[in-house]
Order: C-alpha cells, then sequence, then structure tokens
C-alpha cells in the first residue's frame, strides 16, 4: 500500500440545489385530494385542522401531502374548549400561534397589504417530509373555483421582486393571481394593484417553513372581485355540516380547480477531493506475493518495466485511519510513462 499526502487545494467544496416535487410518487401537480373519509363532518373530521392525502387513505401508499387550518382573531368559528371560558376556542389559538410563529410577536396581526388587520386566515401546512429543506419560491401554483365553477390561479410574486423581504419566519413573499412566480397583469377593478384584490393580497408564501397562509377575506370575494366566495362567516360557530377550514378545502376540489403544483428544495454540499499521481510515483507493488519464499523477485521483467493496476483509492487521516474508499470501475494500469488525477465526491 502507498500513500500520498493530500494538500489543502488538493480538496474543495461544493454546493449544488436539488429541486423535485413536494408531492408523493415525485407528481408533479396533485390533481385529486382526499381526506381521512372524503367526507366534511364534524363526526369524521379533527376540530383543529384537515389533513389532506393524494390518494384515498385506505390505500397503502396514502400520505398526508399538507393539512388545512382557519385561524380567527377572535376565536370565532369554532365552538369554546369550555363553555365556562368564551372566546377561548381552536379557531383564536390557531390564529395565535402562526400570528407568533410569522412574525415574532404576540400582538402583531395578520396584514396582507391594504395596512388594516385580518381577522380570518387559511393555512396550508405543508408536511414536513414533502418539502426537505424548503419550498421553492417560483414554483408556487394553486387553483381554486368557486361554487359556479370560476377559477382563479394562485402565486407567488417572487420572480418580479429585487429585494426579499424576511420575518421570523425566514423569507415572505405575498400570494397573488398569476402563475409561476408572476403576478397576472389583469386588473380586477380601478385603484387595485394588479395580481390583488381590495382586501390586499391573497396571503403569504413562507418556502423557509413550509406554509402557505391565505388571507380569507380576499377568497370570500366574489368571482368579479378576485375571490372564490368561500363562506366565512366569523359568528357561525363550529357545527356537524359547516366547519370553517371546510370552505378552502370545498374550493380546492371544485372540478374546475384541482391542481396545485409545488416544489421542493434542498441544497447537497460535497466535498471533491483530487488524488494526483506523478510519473514517478506508486509504479511499484508493495504485494508481498511479488517476491518468492527465497527472497527473489517473482516477475523480473518488472524490475526495469514496473507497472502497478491500482482499483481502489482509500482517505487516511493524519492517525492512519480509513475514513472513506473509492472504488474504480476498472484497473488503472500505471508506469513511469503515464500520470493519473482520480476525482472523488464525498456528499453530505
Amino acid at each position: 500500500m502507498s500513500f500520498i499526502k493530500l494538500q489543502s487545494s488538493d480538496i474543495v467544496v461544493s454546493a449544488d440545489s436539488i429541486t423535485a416535487p413536494c408531492w408523493s410518487a415525485f407528481a408533479p401537480s396533485l390533481t385529486q385530494f382526499f381526506t381521512g373519509s372524503n367526507a366534511v363532518a364534524k363526526s369524521s373530521a379533527p376540530k383543529f385542522f384537515l389533513d389532506v392525502y393524494q390518494q384515498n387513505p385506505t390505500g397503502s401508499a396514502a400520505e398526508v401531502q399538507f393539512s388545512i387550518l382557519y385561524g380567527n382573531l377572535n376565536g370565532s368559528g369554532s365552538e369554546n374548549y369550555n363553555d365556562l371560558v368564551p372566546y377561548a376556542t381552536p379557531t383564536r389559538t390557531i390564529y395565535g400561534q402562526y400570528r407568533t410563529l410569522v412574525f415574532g410577536d404576540e400582538n402583531t396581526n395578520f396584514t396582507f397589504g391594504s395596512g388594516a388587520t385580518v381577522e380570518d386566515i387559511f393555512i396550508l401546512n405543508i408536511n414536513r417530509n414533502r418539502y426537505k429543506e424548503h419550498l421553492l419560491p417560483g414554483s408556487f401554483n394553486l387553483k381554486l373555483a368557486d361554487a359556479s365553477n370560476n377559477p382563479i390561479t394562485l402565486t407567488d410574486n417572487s420572480k418580479v421582486l429585487t429585494i426579499n423581504t424576511y420575518g421570523d419566519a425566514g423569507r415572505v413573499f405575498d400570494i397573488v393571481s398569476g402563475s409561476f412566480g408572476t403576478p397576472t397583469t389583469a386588473v380586477i377593478e380601478s385603484g387595485v394593484t394588479a395580481g390583488y384584490t381590495k382586501s390586499g393580497s391573497y396571503g403569504m408564501f413562507l418556502p423557509d417553513v413550509g406554509l402557505i397562509i391565505f388571507n380569507a377575506r380576499a377568497l370570500s370575494l366574489p368571482f368579479a372581485k378576485g375571490g372564490v366566495q368561500t363562506n366565512i362567516n366569523p359568528s357561525r360557530t363550529y357545527d356537524t355540516d359547516d366547519q370553517t377550514y371546510n370552505q378552502f378545502y370545498n374550493a380546492l376540489i371544485n372540478p374546475n380547480a384541482s391542481a396545485f403544483q409545488l416544489n421542493s428544495e434542498e441544497t447537497i454540499s460535497a466535498n471533491y477531493v483530487f488524488i494526483r499521481v506523478p510519473n514517478a510515483e506508486l509504479n511499484y507493488t508493495t504485494n508481498p506475493s511479488m517476491i518468492s519464499g527465497s527472497g527473489d523477485f517473482v516477475y523480473t521483467n518488472f524490475v526495469n518495466s514496473p507497472q502497478t493496476f491500482p482499483t481502489t483509492v482509500g482517505l487516511y487521516n493524519d492517525n492512519n485511519e480509513l475514513l472513506a474508499v473509492a472504488k474504480l470501475s476498472k484497473p488503472f494500469v500505471k508506469d513511469f510513462t503515464k500520470e493519473a488525477l482520480f476525482r472523488l465526491k464525498l456528499d453530505w
């Protein structure tokens, strides 16, 4: 075995960005959505959130893709945890939880461009193992439709920004009407920026924590005003037939909607190690089988014309401990007329 001391210039660190669809089986778009019972009644769904699958949950390959939640600043839209404690409800807890996560401040309420506090939010919480390191800005496309089958397509505005906005949860992008990170050029009504509504943006896209928070007031507008007329009624309590978060789910599963594209992104770091073998080195073998029992060289032609056939490269530390092994696809012929350069890639 022969050794060559590595220099600092022989090691290069590289990072590559890898993107892939978020959804199971690398599906580029979700076109079907299923809940635990494929129903929306209180008896078959949790009070706090609605898990959404890519296929019927009874199937062995069914996996949760994301969850839908509804939050209300004042606790409306769901029943009290305890009737003796008014306004202490799941929707109030959800609003407060995500407010603190996004702003880092329990006293800062959600606003979506208009400056006024928005009391109602829908949240899409992407399943953690779906988005890896973070979501990919510009890959978000979501199609919703109202009860009359009028569709809108929503995206983030990442492609038109020159400076990113950051909050306690990382990067923050507006959700607008448009596609692939670019707002539409169509203006809904006079005085409203293209891609937005009179209630501001459609929400916040938070790629670093896998969250998409929607302005429920914008979605509750009629189609002519840019919404899908979700039936938001803050005075409603949680009941058997009409859970608040199902308003978003119904707009999602409409036959004229049912299209959700989203990619994940992760950085794969790698060490490239360059093993350089000059022509004058590693030409003689150290294999003891080359020496006979009497101490003579078995193959005398190798005395003046030595050759070696490297098949493996090992990386050792200063304590002579083996750290990594690389195998060549076939033996490499090495002699005084040849130099070798091996490039090893170590992913981590």
